[in-house]
């Protein structure tokens, strides 16, 4: 039976996360049982789904047509009048998946074998995905990540330097500071520095030729020595001496003129340093040619496929809820996710939302909204956060800021807005900012939670009092202490 091949498949995978695997070979072949899980799943989700809305007797059918025998073939004998009026899986596609479950479980046992020569690491009790720092998925480009790190290279006379290359909102920066965080990694090195990159002037727009940089520490881990490691010119950092002490340096979003800086540093370092063996770099990017500058093989990151981001979107939009009970809202979510084509910022927001609201036809309603429907599959995380929120707010309200912050000043929610009334919202906005300040999504890093934040206020919707409509340009301000400011100004 499928269901009996998932236990399988499911005890050899957690079987691996509990284990330091080195083999990038064996690394694939989990990442594969991990990819067959998904899709094994989502296929028992979906005809669940549609039984849901069938009868008795086809739950009957599907049942005994998940046989010990021949799964694939006695699928498509039972399953045909459930597919003829539900489209959620083809007969096909029922075939094909349970036939790769059955290829994956043959070579269990040679896996598994495999896993017995491995040392055991130490793991976190599970817990629900979004509290403690968890991070969901991307297990096997995490233990690359950490392989790399705590692998000891023969040539001592220059910094080894993996790039993580992916679009903007795959997860990079969460990837690499949840590897970061592990025990293995934070007990190897004594000074974990994540750094950024930030033009000198804001306001000025320079030119590009002209454009200078200046380089702050995003989060320091360990003892630094006391070194000053606010550095106004990128090439300073070749000065910053740890003495003996093994380092990692992180530097995110690396562009192709941050290369050329980052480039002239390496060399500056190589064979200088004095400090030990060992020390690492990695470089953050959403550019295929910024990977040229690494040692090693670049992590490419890619979306989530769709029956593991259906799993992800899931959890935010019904934590908890039992799905038996709304199988109508399951057909309008699967739709949702489809449509937010694997986004992180749009599950968060989305699910929250969703999860709050838990009435068919105001989801129907969100699901049908242009804004969704229009929104790139990732794109960058400020704006699409603005875009996608903007879309979602009530009528009667309007953003006028949006901030991303290292502190949660929350006073309320998106959700909640959309069962107060104009009353309401008014008194929030009567705080000591001016505005209803409202919760959009947070990113819980293990080490830099940051919470995307909107000022709101109440417009003119059937007689409310509006904003004044003038024209405006946007400013973006960078501060290292509270992140990125977006707002919209009287021009």
């Amino acid at each position: 039976m499928i269901r009996h091949k998932l236990v399988r498949i499911h005890s050899s995978v957690e079987e691996a996360r509990g284990k330091q695997i080195a083999n990038d070979g064996t690394l694939r072949w989990l990442s594969e049982l991990i990819d067959a899980e998904y899709q094994g799943n989502y296929l028992l989700d979906c005809i669940k789904h549609d039984l849901d809305e069938g009868d008795e007797d086809d739950d009957a059918k599907v049942v005994s047509s998940l046989s010990r025998f021949n799964p694939a073939k006695r699928a498509r004998m039972s399953v045909c009048n459930i597919l003829s009026r539900h489209h959620d899986v083809t007969i096909e596609e029922i075939d094909r998946v349970a036939e790769r479950l059955q290829g994956v479980c043959d070579g269990l046992r040679e896996f598994i074998m495999l896993l017995g020569t491995c040392q055991p690491v130490r793991r976190p009790l599970a817990t629900n995905i979004f509290r403690h720092g968890q991070m969901f998925g991307r297990h096997v480009e995490k233990e690359r990540i950490i392989s790399f790190l705590l692998h000891d290279d023969d040539d001592n006379t220059r910094l080894a330097v993996l790039p993580v290359v992916g679009d903007t909102g795959v997860g990079k920066t969460t990837l690499v500071q949840h590897a970061c965080d592990d025990a293995r990694v934070s007990s190897h090195f004594q000074v974990i520095m994540l750094l950024e990159f930030s033009y000198t002037s804001a306001a000025a727009a320079p030119a590009r030729s002209e454009t200078t940089f200046v380089l702050r520490p995003k989060h320091v881990i360990g003892d630094a020595g006391g070194v000053d490691v606010n550095v106004n010119n990128p090439l300073d950092l070749v000065e910053l001496d740890f003495g003996s002490k093994r380092f990692l340096l992180v530097f995110e979003d690396v562009d192709t003129r941050k290369k050329q800086v980052l480039e002239d540093l390496l060399h500056a370092r190589t064979g200088g340093s004095s400090s030990k063996q060992g020390s690492k770099i990695i470089v953050t990017t959403n550019n295929r040619l910024v990977a040229t500058m690494g040692t090693v093989k670049p992590i490419m990151l890619k979306a989530l496929p769709f029956p593991e981001y259906w799993f992800f979107f899931r959890a935010h939009v019904f934590s908890g809820r039992d799905l038996e009970e709304s199988p109508g809202l399951v057909a309008v979510g699967k739709a949702m996710a489809k449509k937010l084509d694997g986004s992180f910022f749009g599950a968060k927001i989305v699910g929250g939302l969703l999860r709050n609201n838990p009435n068919p036809g105001f989801w129907r309603r969100v699901s049908g909204s242009s804004g969704i429907e229009d929104m790139s599959a990732l794109g960058d995380g400020v704006n699409y956060v603005m875009d996608l929120s903007q879309s979602l707010l009530p009528g009667n309200v309007r953003m006028c800021q949006m901030i991303v912050s290292k502190d949660r000043f929350s006073q309320t929610e998106l959700a909640g807005l959309h069962g107060a009334s104009a009353a309401q919202i008014t008194s929030w906005a009567q705080g000591p900012y001016g505005f209803a300040r409202v919760l959009l999504c947070e990113s819980l890093l293990p080490f830099y939670n940051l919470y995307y934040i909107a000022d709101c206020t109440a417009g003119l919707v059937n007689g409310y009092s509006e904003c004044e409509e003038v024209p405006c340009v946007s400013v973006v301000q960078f501060n290292t202490t509270h992140g990125v400011s977006i707002s919209s100004l009287a021009s």
